[in-house]
């Protein structure tokens, strides 16, 4: 009788340094659960590896007998791009190392961290680095994807301040990347995604963050045209320091929201102000709020920067319903505004919402070409995302994201940051990626000329150029 896939790799990977789970073995469930639960696959194989010599071994593996490979850092990606029915998963979760350099102001963190981890390290510093906006997410998925967040107006994207990374490629090699070593990679990693190789460790540039005033700002629905109009003009010109997005959901019926707002529609503003004085933040925020009605809340106040980073945790658990999309903006016409109003009011469920991130300031201090992110002039990041717990709600969110989506897309800049995309497609893709794709796609008919890693927001190997027959 054939072994299973499982029961091959626990005969042929022995030493490994990690745990082999397959479908027998009474860990499988949690071991092949992800964070969207309208993704369900069972793996055949989840590797979860201990080092980069067991990554490597894992992709050896699931070479050598033909599966489908996935890689998983956080499991956060819509999509469930960290997971494959049949094949092998390769789990980082183990490799948690993570070392704060305040010297240098670098962080070295291991590939299968979360942004938490790592906020809290480099907060004992009073040091940050920019890290999305859910403290749950992995490291590896967002950096690769790009990277924004409440501190990109004053830091830039993510990869913005990536250094170095140490990579396992398809072949089973292990190289560094950086700006002096395997250049091409490092450029490609910095918003190639997962295409090139798998990331065991990143070292990043640290920002003297520890305090920041944040919270908070909401307006009822009925009033949010008028909000996102003023709001649209007054980001583009606020100081880099204050970072705030835009948001439409639902206020949640727990503390520490007031409950005569509690279950209230509302239009919003997520504030981040990078410094300690409460004065100046208010200073910075006041012709937005001076220009508008009075709003329903408005809550920022100072914390520490991890406790921000935590502030949708338990609004957005693990388990939950998931389906979004995204879209790049240069700007918001007045008729957009109006789509804007009109699907803000019907949002379907308390934890769906659409939120637009300013990525202007600092993240327009690069140029086009510098990292794969093709997008640098856009201005906003717009993510459209149904969320519920209850599985029977799961067509009623997935098709409000998708008019949603629908209606706006014309007023877009045409592609859309590949963190926040479901699987839509090549074309899709290559819009995300505009006059960048083709480089992209000859460093991965490089580094990955079989696709191995193709469970992702794939690149395709550019053919190789053909020479004709001999004479």
């Amino acid at each position: 009788m054939s072994s299973t896939p499982a029961q091959a790799a626990r005969r042929e990977l022995t030493d490994f340094n990690g745990e082999l789970i397959g479908p027998e073995d009474a860990g499988h469930q949690q071991a092949r659960t992800v964070y969207n639960a309208m993704i369900d696959r069972s793996p055949a194989l989840v590797a979860r590896c201990a080092d980069a010599d067991a990554v490597a071994r894992t992709i050896g593996f699931a070479r050598a007998h033909g599966l489908p490979l996935a890689v998983r850092g956080g499991g956060h990606h819509g999509a469930g791009l960290g997971t494959v029915d049949g094949g092998v998963v390769a789990d980082l979760a183990p490799l948690k190392d993570i070392r704060v350099d305040p010297a240098a102001r670098t962080v070295r963190v291991g590939g299968g961290c979360v942004w938490g981890e790592v906020d809290r390290a480099t907060n004992a510093h009073g040091l940050a680095t920019p890290s999305g906006i859910v403290s749950t997410t992995g490291v590896g998925g967002l950096t690769t994807g790009g990277g924004l967040g409440h501190l990109t107006r004053r830091c830039g994207l993510t990869i913005d301040n990536l250094l170095e990374a140490d990579l396992v490629l398809a072949d089973g090699s292990r190289v560094r990347a950086s700006a002096d070593e395997n250049s091409d990679l490092f450029w490609a990693i910095r918003g190639g995604g997962g295409n090139f190789g798998v990331v065991t460790s990143f070292v990043f540039r640290l920002h003297e963050i520890s305090t920041v005033i944040a919270g908070p700002t909401f307006w009822p629905v009925e009033d949010s045209a008028e909000v996102l109009s003023a709001y649209r003009e007054f980001i583009l010109t606020a100081p880099r320091e204050l970072g705030g997005f835009f948001l439409y959901g639902t206020v949640p019926p727990a503390p520490p929201f007031p409950e005569e707002i509690q279950l209230r529609k509302t239009a919003g503003v997520v504030w981040c102000y990078t410094g300690d004085d409460t004065e100046a933040a208010a200073r910075e925020m006041a012709p937005l709020l001076d220009a508008l009605p009075a709003p329903l809340l408005h809550a920022p106040m100072a914390m520490q920067h991890p406790d921000l980073q935590a502030m949708f945790d338990g609004l957005y658990p693990p388990g939950h319903q998931w389906y979004w999309r995204a879209d790049f903006v240069e700007t918001i016409p007045d008729e957009a505004v109006q789509l804007h109003a009109k699907f803000g009011a019907e949002v379907p469920t308390v934890q769906s919402t659409m939120h637009l991130y300013p990525i202007d300031g600092a993240a327009h201090d690069v140029g086009q070409d510098e990292t794969p992110w093709a997008y640098r002039h856009a201005n906003w990041a717009s993510v459209f995302a149904g969320v519920d717990p209850d599985p029977a709600n799961a067509e009623l969110v997935k098709r409000w994201t998708v008019d949603y989506f629908d209606a706006l897309h014309p007023y877009s800049a045409g592609g859309a940051y590949v963190n926040m995309m479901m699987d839509e497609g090549q074309e899709r893709v290559r819009a995300s990626y505009r006059g960048n794709y083709d480089r992209l796609a000859r460093i991965k008919a490089d580094r990955d000329p079989e696709n191995v890693f193709r469970l992702n927001q794939n690149i395709q190997p550019a053919p190789r150029p053909s020479h004709g027959s001999r004479p």
